[in-house]
């Protein structure tokens, strides 16, 4: 059974540098135990804030960049480099500074891509970019630690209350006529996030309080169904976690 953890940190750079520190020890940990690591990267304002942070830890340097997998929970249906994707956020913040096998960066396809401007195709594609990192039997790869934004709205990925996304079995799906622009995205689907062994739950500011609020009191928003198999860690600060039971 999934173990739930809930921490609180005063503010929202206290908690950049505690997701960064945990996530460098989680990394080490990992590859001490599998030689390798397989992290999925979210996306927003204190996920780059997360990043940046790790690039000023010390105990970072015990990492093996080489042997790192990253994966994206979702990601906007834009061209490649546009400033609004979750990866050109992401290797601005850090990974354009690491030592990184390119092999094991996969991102998801931009709307530039093989697929053009075709999101379903584009999530079948890295459905099988998934499918060929896993074991035999197996449609998705182990993953470490998996990161979720939590929006005002309780949507994790690019999974929206009421959404058809939602009810999603295969491990990808496009996302249209999203509530939040853009309106199309690929995302990873519920019963994927659930095979993470970690799931973490990252959330800053008090618009994110009544959703965090609803969720830790039992109720069904997207971010209820964001469960790791060993650990769901809820990490917030004080604003965020204002409603908390």
């Amino acid at each position: 059974m999934s173990e739930t953890v809930v921490v609180v940190v005063p503010d929202a750079d206290i908690l950049a540098s505690t997701v960064a520190a945990r996530l460098v020890v989680k990394i080490i940990d990992a590859q001490a135990v599998h030689g390798t690591a397989s992290v999925v990267l979210t996306g927003g304002r204190v996920a780059a804030k997360v990043l940046r942070s790790v690039r000023e830890l010390p105990a970072a340097a015990a990492i093996d960049w080489s042997r790192v997998d990253l994966w994206w929970g979702d990601e906007r249906f834009l061209p490649a480099g546009d400033p609004d994707r979750n990866e050109t956020q992401a290797r601005e913040a850090l990974l354009d500074k690491l030592p990184l096998d390119p092999a094991r960066v996969h991102a998801m396809p931009a709307s530039d891509g093989p697929d053009g401007d075709d999101a379903t195709a584009a999530a079948t594609r890295y459905a099988a970019a998934l499918a060929a990192a896993a074991v035999p039997g197996s449609t998705v790869p182990r993953f470490d630690v998996l990161m979720l934004g939590v929006g005002e709205d309780g949507h994790v990925a690019s999974l929206f209350p009421g959404h058809p996304v939602l009810g999603e079995t295969g491990p990808t799906a496009a996302t249209f006529d999203s509530p939040k622009p853009p309106p199309t995205r690929v995302t990873l689907t519920v019963p994927t996030i659930q095979g993470a062994d970690e799931v973490w739950l990252i959330a800053a500011g008090p618009d994110k309080a009544t959703p965090i609020g609803t969720v830790l009191s039992g109720g069904d928003l997207p971010a209820a169904h964001a469960k790791g198999v060993r650990k769901t860690l809820w990490l917030l600060d004080e604003a965020a976690a204002g409603n908390r039971p």
